[in-house]
């Protein structure tokens, strides 16, 4: 018999606060290609969940990509092509969140984009996806706009409702910004990008700074007492309660914005352009509804449904699945996320979760789970 090498997993990827993160107690996993912490020793991930949303919490997010696209004239015009929101329009360090479409009018992944000037936007998108979103955006947007992939920056995620007031003892100019909208700022010498945004439901901000800096500023940020760190279990948990939906979940290639109840980020001027990609498509499912829709799910027990559960209508026929599943612990009962037969999506219906071959009866429920706690005004 042949000797058959065994193939080696590529190794995990460190992120430049991995060491920190081995120091203070976390549990390392690999995700989308890094070893990431999914909790810490002494909380857990119930205790994380609920710290962040009573104090702030600390999250780890430079997994993710960051980038600038940048053009002599204004790149909005190119990446309108490929997303269906309005940056043409949109006013200095505000911020929108979009979904990057293939031509058939499917997600190939969520970003938040920020107007930085005229020339000039910047980018956050998935860890998973970023290769290939990158790759996607040199080739659609053009010899004329330069993308520029920043992988000399730490992102940064402060979350919870104590969030603000830490920001306000470090950099007070933080404390003033409004949701969605962002701001360079100078800490040491060090120049940051923060935004008033994140993925938890709370108020809070993401930072983006230099990675030679980024273990100094966490642990000034560790040093208040308000502020835990955060692992992967608790963001899951927290954005499942906020009704984000989560890429490779709830979002991939073959699902469009519409499916995936996320009409909102079409404004009016580009339905009436089509002028995205997949724009038939999508304006039709507008115009005259979908197959399937995202809903939220109440089961009925305490058994929590998780990811790839089927749906059933009261007969017993297969009409969806769960994409997301587990226990909300601000909500303190199980709660899923997952897609249906539109006939079956209006809130109130009644629907079975078959959970260990047994047909466990949910509800079709209002997104999100939890109240969102943004600072708007």
């Amino acid at each position: 018999m042949k000797n058959i090498a065994k193939l080696k997993k590529p190794e995990l990827l460190k992120t430049p606060l991995w060491d920190m993160h081995k120091e203070m107690g976390g549990k390392m996993v690999g995700f989308a290609g890094y070893d990431m912490p999914v909790q810490y020793d002494g909380m857990g991930v119930l205790k994380e969940h609920l710290h962040t949303r009573k104090m702030a919490g600390l999250f780890d997010v430079s997994h993710m990509g960051q980038a600038l696209i940048t053009s002599d004239t204004d790149p909005a015009i190119a990446l309108e092509k490929i997303t269906p929101t309005d940056y043409i329009g949109l006013e200095p360090w505000k911020i929108r969140y979009t979904v990057l479409l293939n031509d058939q009018g499917g997600i190939i992944d969520d970003m938040m984009v920020t107007r930085w000037d005229d020339k000039t936007l910047f980018l956050v998108v998935n860890a998973g996806c970023k290769n290939k979103d990158f790759t996607y955006l040199q080739k659609k947007l053009g010899s004329q706009v330069k993308l520029q992939v920043l992988t000399d920056r730490t992102l940064l995620a402060l979350q919870g409702p104590m969030a603000s007031m830490v920001m306000a003892r470090i950099l007070p100019a933080a404390y003033d910004m409004k949701f969605m909208t962002a701001a360079k700022m100078k800490i040491e010498g060090q120049e940051i990008y923060i935004s008033r945004s994140g993925y938890s439901g709370e108020d809070g901000y993401e930072i983006s700074v230099p990675s030679s800096f980024a273990e100094a500023f966490a642990k000034k940020l560790l040093s208040h007492s308000e502020v835990k760190l955060i692992g992967l279990g608790a963001r899951d948990s927290l954005r499942l309660e906020a009704g984000f939906c989560l890429y490779g979940h709830e979002l991939n290639e073959q699902i469009t914005p519409i499916e995936a109840n996320l009409r909102w980020i079409i404004p009016s001027r580009r339905r009436k352009e089509k002028s995205f990609c997949g724009a038939d498509k999508i304006i039709d499912q507008l115009n005259n509804g979908t197959t399937k829709q995202r809903i939220g799910i109440k089961p009925d027990g305490k058994a929590p449904i998780r990811d790839g559960t089927e749906l059933l209508s009261p007969d017993g026929r297969k009409i969806g699945i769960v994409t997301s599943g587990g226990f909300g612990p601000t909500v303190n009962k199980p709660i899923a996320m997952g897609y249906v037969e539109t006939a079956f999506s209006a809130i109130g219906t009644r629907l079975q979760a078959i959970l260990r071959g047994i047909a466990c009866p949910c509800e079709v429920v209002t997104l999100p789970f939890i109240k969102h706690s943004y600072k708007r005004d």
